[in-house]
């Protein structure tokens, strides 16, 4: 499978080396096809892994993953084009973090979610909330006690998600299905509690499991 990863930051490469470990070939998108991160990112990830602009990834990719600042998610979907992703799954690992004030808080809540307005900013393209719950490092092949954990997802798009299950399953995690993008509403603020929780202690390996009776 072709898979564009769209932004050069930690959690992008993390998922971008999930995919090049299972064979798949990944292009790292963003505004300059230069950029130096994702050219290193590539050069360490050898034959199967390139890169381009926001723009060529899109294009070249039969499934994306959203992995932007959220500040500039907007506009990497707007260089993206909506026309290269419609009809394409599209992993929305984005968390809407605000540290204007020096602690991160979420600039969406209530009614509203990043979730939702990426399907909105994107919506011809499947949607689905995955792998904002979690650090990087845990992203691929977690190994912690008690596991595998659990990750939350949702969309819309129910071929969209069994398509999604299929490659978190194969990266290592059960996964719990919450329902449509709205649900978003839930998983952004949840990601809060881990982020709070981590920046507390300094401990970023930590991961969420559903204890069943």
């Amino acid at each position: 499978m072709k898979v564009a990863i769209l932004g050069t930051g930690d959690v992008g490469k993390a998922l971008g080396r999930g995919f090049l470990s299972r064979g798949h070939e990944v292009r790292m998108g963003s505004r300059d096809a230069r950029n130096e991160k994702a050219l290193a990112w590539a050069k360490q990830g050898g034959g199967k892994a390139s890169v381009g602009t926001f723009e060529e990834a899109a294009r070249f990719g039969e499934l994306a993953v959203l992995a932007t600042n959220w500040m500039g998610t907007e506009n990497a979907l707007k260089l993206a084009g909506a026309r290269n992703l419609a009809g394409k799954v599209v992993m929305d690992a984005t968390n809407p973090l605000d540290f204007s004030s020096g602690k991160p808080r979420l600039a969406v809540n209530g009614n509203d979610s990043a979730g939702e307005r990426v399907q909105k900013w994107a919506p011809e393209a499947n949607v689905v909330k995955v792998y904002n719950t979690v650090a990087n490092a845990l992203m691929v092949d977690p190994e912690l006690p008690g596991g595998p954990p659990d990750m939350f997802i949702a969309g819309n798009d129910e071929a969209a998600k069994k398509k999604v299950e299929q490659i978190v399953r194969d990266f290592g995690w059960n996964v719990i299905d919450l329902g449509g993008i709205e649900q978003s509403r839930l998983l952004e603020p949840l990601a809060m509690v881990y982020i709070v929780h981590a920046l507390k202690t300094g401990n970023w390996s930590i991961a969420w499991k559903l204890l069943r009776a």
